[in-house]
């Protein structure tokens, strides 16, 4: 969709005005996929042609799972057993072949900021919580846990790769300037790409006001591609006051689908010591979570490719938060 054709060797110029009518029918009909630019690269750069995912074979392919268990209370439980949960795929139960307590794989956390001209008067408290929080995730944990930092308005920019250098992330933080829309989908979506081809935990702590205005992805391919992605999300909503004066509703309705089909949970929070309660509660859930995997058996087929997941536990008053799906093919039923 990137390249331009050469109109100075067309012969048939009272053909042009059709060809252009086509060219723009196109344009509509598939719409360029998000933009997407390093930190020292020029605004607007050329778009990046979307690849479509290929369906993975899930009878070779392990299905991996998050999940964070609590109680009535909200009560993190961390001493539940693998026979204790019970996972179902499109209605058939599962075998669950993985099981990790209290996970240690390795966190790869994308900090995705909000930096449209509505978070201005925001910004700088936002800075001051997302340094601390970084901090904290560095400092405790697997070595290897990393973060990246995306900043976007209706652009995604990529400011910082995934590293442990807390100084970096400082300096870089220190830089933010608000302007332009809100590209939500398109940050989630084109994070997703990038968290992708990394090991281990793939989650997106998402700083936001809550309203997209400026994406070319829709919520739906968002979610998809999260899910390819084995990505969970985190939305941050913060909000100016204790009250819904100034809060984007209908957008915080759409965050909380995302959170909810990807395995994670909205917080909301007003500036100061609520928001680094936050980050400091999303830490002790990330330091808390189950690993489970399975390989599909025998679930009835999807029309459109995505499987329903659900998984509770034998433990009675128990939430199970976790991912509530993937796309795939089903594995072949046992003989």
């Amino acid at each position: 969709m990137g390249r331009h054709a050469d109109k100075g060797g067309i012969a048939w110029r009272g053909l042009y005005p059709l060809l252009a009518w086509v060219f723009a029918a196109a344009v509509v009909a598939f719409p360029m996929a998000p933009q997407f630019r390093g930190v020292k690269e020029p605004p607007r750069a050329r778009p990046q042609p979307t690849q479509e995912a290929p369906l993975f074979r899930s009878d070779v392919r392990l299905v991996p799972l998050l999940a964070t268990v609590k109680d009535v209370n909200g009560q993190l439980i961390g001493d539940l057993k693998k026979h204790e949960f019970v996972l179902t795929d499109n209605g058939a139960q599962q075998e669950i072949a993985v099981f990790e307590k209290r996970t240690e794989q390795p966190l790869s956390v994308s900090l995705l900021i909000d930096i449209s001209l509505t978070t201005a008067i925001r910004l700088k408290e936002e800075r001051r919580s997302v340094e601390h929080f970084l901090r904290a995730l560095f400092s405790s944990g697997n070595e290897q846990d990393s973060a990246a930092l995306y900043g976007f308005n209706d652009e995604v920019t990529l400011l910082q790769d995934f590293s442990r250098d807390l100084g970096r992330f400082r300096q870089t933080l220190g830089k933010l300037r608000p302007s332009g829309g809100t590209s939500l989908y398109d940050a989630l979506y084109l994070a997703a790409d990038t968290i992708d081809k990394r090991s281990g935990r793939h989650v997106v702590v998402l700083v936001t006001d809550g309203s997209d205005t400026t994406s070319r992805m829709n919520i739906s391919k968002t979610i998809q591609r999260l899910h390819e992605a084995d990505t969970v999300v985190y939305p941050i909503v913060v909000i100016p006051v204790q009250a819904h004066a100034g809060r984007s509703i209908g957008g915080e309705n759409a965050l909380q689908i995302i959170a909810q089909r990807t395995g994670g949970r909205v917080y909301a929070a007003a500036l100061g010591v609520e928001l680094d309660g936050v980050f400091a509660e999303l830490l002790r859930d990330l330091r808390t979570q189950y690993m489970l995997g399975f390989y599909p058996r025998g679930a009835p087929p999807s029309k459109d490719g995505y499987h329903h997941l659900r998984l509770t536990t034998s433990r009675p008053d128990l939430l199970v938060q976790t991912r509530s799906g993937y796309y795939g093919e089903a594995g072949s039923p046992d003989p």
